[in-house]
């Protein structure tokens, strides 16, 4: 099977030739695209950019290891979900690969089957990242579209405040506190306060992580 131009890409990272010609033919015949790098020096001198995939990360990689490697990458806010691979796991390196965020670890000689399915939760696990990236995306697009006033009115809305209440913390009329409202309703898209509230909510949630 050839991989679709548009398909996920799984990179590899693994010194051993013969593991990443093998995993390069595994995951293409399966529909991915498939980047590979020898070293970790290599990968961060081409790291990935944009969509969707998953890292495949050797854990004894020769000069920078793998969880050392996996720090890096998470110091440059690349989000992909990495997989270990190992062929001699102990106790501490899985600890601090899980304390990393690595969304499993498979040991060497793997069963293709079980990786295939990683590799796919993990494609998954990323594909819902970019949709909920892009979802708050627009919703910060649409909070860009406020005035300063009509952000200061959405702010006591959401906080549960009534409009003569804003019309008093304010200092304006309540008739101008409607119409901001209004305004604010339909720039953020939104039909009522519970979903104002919602949208903001998501971004407060995102913005702690």
């Amino acid at each position: 099977m050839t991989a679709d131009p548009g398909a996920a890409t799984v990179f590899v990272v693994d010194d051993d030739p013969d593991v990443r010609v093998a995993l390069d033919r595994l995951l293409r015949a399966s529909g991915w695209q498939v980047k590979a790098y020898a070293s970790a020096g290599e990968f961060l001198d081409g790291p990935p950019r944009g969509g969707r995939g998953c890292v495949l990360l050797d854990v004894n990689l020769p000069g920078m290891s793998g969880p050392e490697l996996h720090e890096r990458i998470l110091e440059r806010g690349i989000a992909y979900p990495v997989v270990y691979l190992t062929g001699n796991c102990t106790l501490s390196t899985g600890v601090r690969a899980m304390k990393a965020g690595a969304l499993d670890l498979l040991e060497k000689p793997f069963d293709e089957v079980e990786l295939l399915r990683v590799v796919e939760l993990a494609i998954t696990r990323d594909a819902d990242r970019l949709t909920s990236a892009a979802r708050l995306d627009g919703i910060r697009g649409r909070l860009a579209r406020l005035s300063p006033r009509e952000r200061e009115v959405m702010d006591h809305v959401v906080a549960g405040r009534l409009n003569k209440q804003i019309a008093s913390d304010l200092g304006i009329a309540e008739k101008t506190v409607k119409v901001h409202r209004g305004r604010v309703m339909a720039k953020m898209e939104v039909r009522s306060v519970a979903q104002l509230v919602h949208l903001c909510d998501e971004l407060a949630a995102s913005a702690r992580h």
